[in-house]
Formats: structure tokens, sequence, C-alpha cells
């Protein structure tokens, strides 16, 4: 098995960056979901709620975020915390601490984004202080892991067979293919059968560098039907709903890519290419 690609979202939702190479943090790839877009009281905003954000294309320079959109000019961001307001974002149910960008970040999303249901958005950094751990019952004995604003898990592992399985499925519906944008992984593995990510207990490059625990089955939500580059549903539904045909073995619901942990690696490269190998569960 070989890694076939890496990517980050740096700004949870807005759009996906490719690399070649990423360092390996505890809350996951380096300067992944590292930022998100809140509503006034501090709740997360999604393209569950706002499709377009997925047009926002994201770089990062050795001292900036870069935030682009038609029609408004690019907001820089630095990498560097400062002297920020701090308050409190909420994921699902957790509470976080994180930083305020400021006015000017609230004004190019209000140029780029609109509001959402009145409310104006705000940019926040997560706080480089703050702890927010995984959901235990998920984890094995004596492990502890926590991420950043990642919906749940600081990595999340797929495989391009298990795509191509999914396609072939929506080919027989008379649909077009899917890219793996639309499920936003950070690691994608290539070399395996279709779905055999969901019965691996750990995952590592033949060398023991590094090693990932994966602890739960992705299930998958609205956001797989949006284009990740115009930010539109071109089927509304699909893929989703073939998902959740497709996995009768697991719970109720659609289901795509393993939730992950670092086990061990801190501060290691991964690479494309890289020999990796899996253990069952």
């Amino acid at each position: 098995m070989r890694i076939t690609q890496l990517a980050i979202y740096p700004v949870k939702s807005l759009g996906g960056i490719a690399l070649d190479d990423a360092r390996l943090t505890a809350e996951g790839l380096a300067w992944d979901r590292r930022w998100m877009v809140v509503d006034d009281v501090g709740r997360f905003v999604t393209q569950r709620q706002l499709p377009a954000m997925a047009s926002i294309r994201v770089t990062l320079e050795p001292d900036a975020l870069v935030l682009a959109h038609p029609g408004v000019a690019p907001l820089r961001v630095a990498l560097a915390a400062r002297q920020q307001e701090r308050l409190s974002a909420y994921v699902w149910e957790d509470r976080c601490d994180a930083l305020d960008e400021g006015a000017e970040a609230r004004d190019w999303l209000a140029a780029a984004l609109g509001d959402l249901r009145g409310s104006r958005l705000r940019l926040v950094r997560f706080a480089p202080d703050h702890r927010r751990p995984v959901e235990p019952h998920y984890l094995a004995p004596g492990e502890w892991a926590h991420t950043a604003f990642a919906d749940g898990y600081p990595l999340l592992v797929a495989s391009m067979a298990s795509l191509a399985e999914l396609n072939r499925r929506l080919a027989a519906k008379g649909l077009s293919p899917v890219p793996m944008s639309r499920f936003r992984p950070n690691i994608v593995i290539e070399g395996v059968e279709p779905f055999a990510e969901d019965g691996w207990q750990a995952l590592g490059p033949t060398d023991g560098r590094w090693r990932l625990g994966l602890r739960k089955p992705c299930q998958r939500c609205k956001i797989t039907t949006v284009d990740q580059h115009s930010g539109e549903i071109p089927v509304p539904g699909e893929p989703l709903r073939t998902l959740v045909e497709m996995n009768p073995r697991l719970a109720p619901g659609g289901y795509f890519g393993q939730n992950a942990i670092l086990l061990a690696g801190e501060g290691e490269t991964l690479s494309v290419g890289d020999v990796v190998a899996a253990s069952p569960a």
C-alpha cells in the first residue's frame, strides 16, 4: 500500500490544500483545521449551512494564511498568534477556546459569503494552549488523543479503492463519478480492496517512524453532495444516498473513511508515495 494523496483544510469547511509532504502533530497534520468560521454566538458554520464556503480558496504562505474569493481582495491572516480577543467557539457539543481574527476578517467574510440568517460571520483560530479531547469511548484502554476544529478526530484516512467502488455504484445509476475531494480526507491510500480500511486497527510506514490508530468509521453528511470547487450541489442527495445503500454492515447511515489518532511519531513527515502497512482490528 502507498499514500497517494495528502491534504489539509486550514479553515474548517473552506477549500483544501493538496500536499506532497505533511508534518504530523498530535492534533493532526500541521495547520489542518486550525481556523473556523463561527456565527454571532460562536457556533461553527460549515458547508452544511453555506455550501458556497467550498468556493473559497485557501493557501499557506511562510507567514500568512490567505483566503481568496472572486470579486473580493484576498484576506491575509498572520500565522503567528497575536494579542487577540479570546472567546468560546463550539464544534457540535464541544466548547473550544478560540482567538478572534478581528474586524478585517469579519468584513471579508461578509463580502464573500454574506450573513447566515442575520448572524454576522467571524473567523477564529484554535487557541494554541487549548486541548480538545477526542471522545474517549472509541479509544483503546489507556489511549488519549486531542484535536483542533475537526468534527471529532485529528485525522481522516480513506482509500482510492473505496472511491472507485462508490463511483461504480453511481455509474450503475447513470450518475457521474465524484472526486475524493468530496470527502475531505487527510490521507488517501492506494493498493487495497474497497473499504478494507474499515477493518484496520492501525496504519504506519514499514520503517515504523509513525503510527496511526483507526478508531471510528466516518459517518458522512450533506457536505459530500457539494462540489468542492464551485460550492454548488450538482445532484441533491448524492453520493450520500448511495453510500447509505452500500454500508449495511455498519450502523444505519452513509460511511466513508476512518477517523484516526496519532499513536506515535509526532513531528515526523508523511510523503506521497510512502509505503505503509495496516494491522487488522
